[in-house]
């Protein structure tokens, strides 16, 4: 059969609707007054010679909606033989679980994600009543086997924190001493890893987003401060640096962020590693005393700019089916086949695509 032929059939028979809100919610969404803007991400995966049962899993935007995200719904099409929505239970990450028998040579899926956005800023002047789930507040000072909160974590944290009071001001401390002693190595693969005992008992506090911010959360906890990393991907440019955003294809623009619950304001978005980004990368590089530094490096202690699609806060994820061990976080497509991992930071071998666009109201 021809090749186009081929995938037209093959999806038109296989659509399935995951998730869904109606156009109208979503030109509702982004006209209320409230500066929400929407996309769309394609994520295509596709996988050449397959030789056995093949896997694959894929992350879906965050649920439940937040005041700066909403989730409109979601649709996949392929040649699977089955494909489900999986909510893992302890954090509540959802991702869609394609499967294919042994005999399919070229296992396809695709799926269409449209949510709503807009930028997160805390007005510090006006503290209120933030209130949280108390089970939810206990899950996000937990240690996790890359995060420990004991040893060299707590005491690294201890030291930064000292004389400080409040949560408010014991964050901001840890925000502002990620951003002098922390290193973006450009070297380092996908996102990083996270192993934040390790970057501290060497000495090397060089990596990138999942190394850097994961270190602001597990210090963050450490003293008491329930804090996460949330993973996702950027899917528009940055109006304000050009190192921060990424438009068309996105699949390698991968980034996690993080936030702490803080007295009186909520959930308060940090990014201490996009700082060392705007450094490393803006403009060829530049020094922490740059002006376009210093206007990021005060930004992002409390505000986001949402040109970014929010994917989970899960630690230790296992993915379903799999006997492979668990992920340090889930942020980017994963497959196996013949019960062998693909490397899925090397997208070109693993072949997956993302690609986003905006939508108009």
């Amino acid at each position: 059969m021809e090749r186009r032929a081929f995938l037209s059939t093959g999806m038109g028979a296989s659509v399935a609707t995951l998730m869904s809100r109606p156009l109208g919610a979503l030109a509702q969404s982004v006209t209320d007054g409230t500066r929400w803007r929407a996309f769309e991400v394609t994520t295509r995966v596709e996988i050449p010679d397959a030789k056995g049962p093949v896997r694959v899993w894929l992350p879906l935007p965050l649920t439940p909606d937040t005041d700066y995200f909403k989730n409109l719904g979601q649709s996949w099409t392929g040649n699977a033989k089955s494909a489900r929505v999986v909510r893992e239970e302890k954090y509540g990450a959802t991702m869609l679980v394609a499967e294919w028998e042994p005999g399919e040579p070229t296992p396809l899926v695709e799926v269409l994600t449209r949510f709503a956005t807009r930028d997160r800023v805390v007005d510090w002047s006006k503290p209120g009543d933030a209130r949280e789930d108390k089970r939810v507040l206990a899950r996000y000072v937990e240690p996790t086997r890359l995060m420990p909160t004991d040893g060299i974590v707590a005491r690294t944290a201890r030291e930064i924190t000292k004389g400080q009071k409040i949560d408010v001001d014991k964050s901001r401390a840890l925000y502002e001493w990620i951003v002098d002693n922390t290193f973006r190595d450009p070297k380092v693969r996908g996102c990083g890893v996270g192993d934040i005992r390790a970057m501290l008992e060497s000495g090397n506090l060089s990596g990138k987003c999942a190394d850097l911010n994961a270190l602001y959360v597990g210090l963050a906890r450490s003293v008491g401060i329930p804090s996460r990393d949330v993973y996702g991907v950027r899917v528009a440019d940055s109006a304000e640096f050009k190192s921060l955003g990424k438009s068309g294809d996105i699949t390698r623009a991968q980034h996690c962020r993080a936030e702490s619950f803080l007295a009186g304001f909520g959930w308060v978005a940090v990014d201490p590693a996009d700082v060392r980004k705007v450094v490393l990368e803006e403009r060829g590089g530049l020094p922490l005393t740059d002006p376009t530094v210093q206007k990021a490096r005060v930004k992002l202690f409390g505000q986001w700019e949402m040109n970014w699609l929010a994917y989970n806060y899960a630690h230790e994820v296992k993915l379903p089916g799999s006997t492979g061990d668990p992920l340090g976080f889930l942020m980017y497509p994963q497959a196996e086949v013949n019960g062998e991992r693909r490397d899925s930071l090397d997208p070109d071998a693993f072949r997956y695509r993302l690609t986003s666009k905006e939508l108009s109201a």
